[in-house]
């Protein structure tokens, strides 16, 4: 509930200070007197987009804060709550627009964008007016406020759930499908690509081993013929039959020779042991050396084989082998493909029949509750002398989405057997103000803590009518809280506060005030509201016996 407005220099308000009160509050005043400033600054305030010039000429910055009283089980604090805003029983906004156009929000002192003031006036307040746009006279909101008004919201949650699984199955399906053709595409690359590569076989590692070996059968051809004249040499016919001989000859001459040879004999003899393990040695370098003649043109066929597969698919010669495996995956799935489309296709039927039947249930509680709605508006439109109007909620087939595949429109016909059409063409100025105020009515039964506001929703009618909307208004207000900005004296006699605004020129200097009216200055008010510039007695008299009905 609004308890409060304080309103600094804001188009030509230059200060004010106005306390509301639950029940019926009506605001009144000439033409032009700044009743829709008061308006314009609570819109500013709850972060509504509206008109961009509010500061007060020659002033710095214009500064609007509203505070509200909340219940515990109020709307609004689960905004705080997901906002991180702090909460309590009292809601203090204020917002400041300075002179340049920047705005500055805080909700109970702390800053705040202007979103997530939007989202709280959601459930502070609600503004309405013959020229509404924000629900009534725009079709496309007409299913929401149905939805509404019948308590879908679980049907409407189970709904949009099916949905999204059905969207998610359907793109699921969509890219195995892309998938399979681009995969049909390169079908003969990959088996070819796979029978190139399983013949070839690659491992990890293994063309870093065949350059070495290839490497070192180059290196052995170059220096086995080295290796093999240097073992000859030292062999049984080369160096060791030399030392043979030598050693033979030293042997002969050893006895006359009165023991000279021994120590030369005994060297003779270490080298020969040492010439013999050198052969053996080099003898085995020979065979470490020798290779097939053809292993080095294999090594090199096998080696060149492998790097041409490498950069033919752009990977390391070590990757090659990995590379392979997702080839066979690929036409795995391919040669599966076909079975998993089938799944996948049962899969998406499955959940198509799941939206199909939350949707059909959405369908169903919306036809029910439409009539309940059609039922409720005429009740209302009774007592505000249009019992012979026709109000008729349309549900036509549309386009499937989250929300279902319905959609909604009020439509009026004003007499009997005359045409219905959409509300805000068939109804007249007054006759709209009606259906509208019916319409809120049935639409804000049952709720608790919302401040309504009605924006001159009596113009167009008089007499017995107005007193009949003055009437709704204030049974309305019975349980909660209204504001109404009016120039009906029967609507301004029913309100249990009144507020009367008026412009001053001071100086110069236009200003707009706002005054509490007790009941002696309410009657000439509401004279004045009668009679105009001139009040006269008989319209105090009338003032005051409407002030007493």
């Amino acid at each position: 509930m609004l308890r409060g407005l304080d309103i600094s220099d804001m188009l030509i308000i230059d200060r004010l200070e106005l306390s509301f009160q639950p029940g019926l509050n009506v605001l009144t005043g000439e033409t032009g007197a700044g009743k829709s400033i008061l308006l314009d600054s609570l819109g500013f305030v709850l972060g509504w987009r509206g008109r961009a010039d509010l500061v007060r000429q020659g002033a710095t910055q214009g500064e609007v804060t509203a505070w509200f009283d909340l219940a515990s089980d109020h709307p609004a604090h689960a905004v705080l709550d997901e906002a991180g805003l702090p909460g309590g029983e009292e809601l203090i906004l204020r917002r400041i627009n300075a002179a340049d156009g920047r705005k500055t929000a805080w909700v109970n002192d702390r800053r705040c964008s202007g979103e997530v003031l939007r989202q709280l006036s959601e459930t502070l307040v609600e503004l309405h007016g013959q020229h509404d746009d924000r629900g009534l006279l725009n079709p496309k909101g007409h299913r929401v406020i149905l939805d509404d008004f019948a308590g879908l919201a679980a049907a409407k949650s189970k709904c949009r759930s099916a949905w999204a699984a059905k969207r998610a199955a359907a793109k699921k399906l969509a890219t195995a499908e892309a998938a399979m053709v681009a995969i049909r595409d390169e079908e003969e690359f990959l088996r070819h690509a796979v029978a190139e590569l399983d013949a070839l076989a690659p491992e990890p590692g293994e063309e870093a081993a065949l350059d070495t070996h290839r490497r070192a059968m180059q290196g052995a051809e170059k220096i086995r013929a080295d290796v093999i004249r240097a073992h000859e040499i030292l062999g049984s016919q080369g160096a060791e039959a030399a030392l043979a001989d030598a050693l033979r000859w030293l042997d002969g001459a050893a006895e006359k020779a009165e023991g000279a040879l021994e120590a030369p004999m005994a060297s003779l003899s270490r080298a020969m042991v040492e010439l013999d393990e050198a052969a053996e040695g080099i003898a085995a370098a020979i065979e470490g050396l020798s290779f097939n003649p053809t292993e080095l043109e294999d090594t090199e066929e096998r080696l060149f084989a492998i790097r041409a597969l490498a950069r033919k698919h752009e990977v390391l010669a070590d990757d090659l082998a990995g590379f392979a495996d997702i080839l066979r995956n690929k036409l795995a799935a391919l040669d599966a493909g076909d079975a998993g489309l089938s799944r996948l296709r049962k899969e998406m039927g499955a959940a198509e029949e799941v939206y199909t039947r939350a949707a059909d249930a959405l369908t169903k509680a919306r036809r029910k509750a439409a009539k309940a709605l059609d039922k409720a508006v005429s009740a209302e439109l009774a007592p505000l002398k249009m019992e012979r109007a026709v109000f008729k909620t349309k549900i036509s087939p549309d386009t499937p989405g989250p929300d279902g595949a319905d959609a909604v429109a009020f439509t009026v016909a004003t007499n009997p057997g005359a045409p219905a059409g959409p509300l805000n063409k068939i109804a007249s100025g007054g006759e709209l103000s009606r259906f509208l105020l019916a319409l809120k009515v049935c639409l804000t039964r049952g709720q608790s803590g919302l401040t309504m506001i009605f924006d001159e929703i009596d113009r167009g009618v008089g007499g017995a009518t107005a007193d009949a909307v003055g009437r709704r208004l204030a049974a309305l207000a019975s349980n909660g809280q209204i504001l109404v900005v009016t120039h009906s004296p029967q609507v301004a006699a029913l309100g249990a506060h009144h507020w009367r605004v008026e412009k001053h020129v001071t100086s110069g200097m236009t200003t707009s005030t706002v005054t509490a009216l007790p009941d002696p200055e309410r009657v000439d008010e509401i004279a004045r509201m009668l009679s105009g510039d001139t009040i006269t007695e008989e319209a105090r008299g009338a003032a005051r016996a409407l002030l007493a009905g």
